[in-house]
């Protein structure tokens, strides 16, 4: 069946400009910083937790509140970045969360601990920021490559697994210079502060003075079309597993390996960052087989893995009770996780992430090249939301059944809705293009049968892209 007949609409040229280069290595330094101060509660919280008398889901609070500013502006982040320029609003960004991050480090009690943890949330909002600014100065033929390098930048949660122990436990508890340095794990805010203001003079000095801006000129209104479609908020759910879900056990794990198996809070870190380091440097081997093989086949990889693991590590420790005639009792086939097994798993759901990531992010400059910034930015708001509402579902859920392991309950649940609702969608489009492409995965090469394209929300006018609307799910 012939692709419908859409004039795609002009895409800004990008030249090949040296200054792509420094883009990327800017934007992708940032975001690794950025990223780390944002989640950097996933270390601090067990101190935190000791010397404030804290229960779980009072800590989960701290960092879900965290997240929750870094993912409520990621789409007007996403909308300025396009039409101020990158370099602008990175900066600004870069000096504002430096703030916040000095006053947690004062803190006194929760009540200001969880205002100064939502501020210096704002920095998870980088994501948007930092891929709408690489995307406007790359040419799409090597978008894939640059955005996965920058999505790499994810690795900057585990910064704070690696160092921060070890900084909370060399620096005195009464700090340096005479208390003018705090010590203990205030020390960390305090050190992610001074980095941030460096980080921003450094951008400020080295980014080119000149900029990018598709959006200039623009109406809001025409930046937020895009928005109207199905697409981009199914793509959102993906995000969400895939995404959301990484950030919420990036900083609930130290805590299940604290106290489900006795971890110091050193070795809980330490495995914790294995399955923070494939989530976040796989992004690029997931834009390549997602170029290679179709983001569709990689998506089934990425649930199908994520679904296994968590449907093991959901089980509940125990054993089947065997009576016998005499009345006696015997226990057989007895169950458990130990902590290998789990880490071996917990690292395999890290790699379907990183991988799956990737596979999300591939469809935004493809269909939307002139509207990556909002459409990013909506994708990168709802994914980072999961990230806000799956810890206290963590701890709640736990407090629930008593059982750690419904933490990964929870993650199964929202996996395989979102598995669910991506096959169905196939399913559907498939059928409705044409019965016998019932069995195609992929859409034909350009110049073969396509798909009848998804349908926007009811009432929207589906907005003109640049390149031909294709059965991507």
């Amino acid at each position: 069946m012939a692709a419908p007949s859409t004039a795609p609409a002009p895409v800004p040229t990008v030249r090949e400009e040296p200054g792509r280069v420094r883009v990327l290595v800017i934007a992708t330094a940032s975001f690794t910083l950025m990223f780390a101060v944002w989640l950097m509660f996933g270390v601090l919280g067990i101190p935190i937790r000791d010397e404030f008398g804290l229960t779980d889901v009072q800590l989960s609070w701290i960092t879900a509140v965290a997240v929750l500013n870094g993912a409520i502006w990621r789409l007007p982040a996403g909308i300025l970045t396009d039409r101020v320029g990158g370099r602008r609003v990175l900066i600004f960004m870069l000096a504002a969360c430096a703030i916040p991050a000095y006053l947690v480090s004062t803190v006194d009690s929760y009540g200001m601990l969880l205002l100064y943890a939502f501020l210096v949330g704002f920095a998870g909002n980088s994501f948007s920021v930092g891929i709408a600014w690489t995307s406007a100065w790359w040419p799409r033929h090597r978008q894939g490559f640059a955005l996965g390098v920058f999505g790499a930048g994810n690795v900057g949660a585990s910064v704070t697994k690696f160092i921060g122990p070890a900084l909370i436990a060399a620096v005195p508890a009464a700090g340096l210079l005479g208390g003018l340095v705090p010590g203990g794990w205030r020390f960390v805010p305090f050190l992610y502060a001074v980095l941030l203001l460096a980080m921003a003079l450094a951008a400020w000095l080295f980014s080119p003075r000149h900029d990018h801006r598709p959006g200039a000129g623009r109406t809001l209104g025409s930046m937020l079309q895009p928005l109207k479609q199905v697409r981009v908020w199914r793509f959102s759910l993906y995000y969400v597993v895939v995404f959301g879900a990484y950030v919420a056990l990036a900083a609930w794990l130290p805590k299940y390996y604290k106290d489900v198996y006795g971890l110091p809070l050193w070795s809980a870190s330490l495995l914790t960052a294995l399955f923070i380091f494939p989530a976040s440097l796989l992004r690029p081997l997931g834009g390549w087989m997602s170029d290679r093989w179709g983001a569709r086949r990689v998506m089934y990889l990425t649930f199908g893995v994520m679904l296994a693991a968590s449907g093991v590590l959901m089980m509940p420790y125990g054993h089947i009770v065997v009576q016998h005639p005499d009345g006696a009792s015997s226990e057989v086939l007895p169950w458990s996780v130990g902590v290998v097994l789990f880490t071996v798993l917990v690292f395999l759901i890290g790699c379907a992430m990183g991988i799956g990531k990737a596979a999300v992010y591939k469809h935004i400059p493809e269909y939307f090249p002139n509207d990556v910034g909002a459409v990013g930015g909506l994708v990168g708001s709802l994914g980072a939301l999961g990230g806000f509402f799956l810890p206290p579902l963590f701890a709640y859920a736990q407090r629930f059944t008593g059982m750690p392991q419904s933490t990964f309950f929870v993650l199964f649940l929202v996996t395989l809705l979102a598995a669910v609702w991506m096959h169905w969608t196939i399913h559907r489009m498939l059928h409705a293009a044409s019965p016998q492409l019932a069995t195609m995965l992929e859409p034909e090469p350009a110049g073969g049968s396509r798909a009848t394209p998804e349908p926007a929300l009811v009432g929207a006018t589906p907005a003109r892209q640049g390149t031909t609307e294709r059965t991507d799910a």
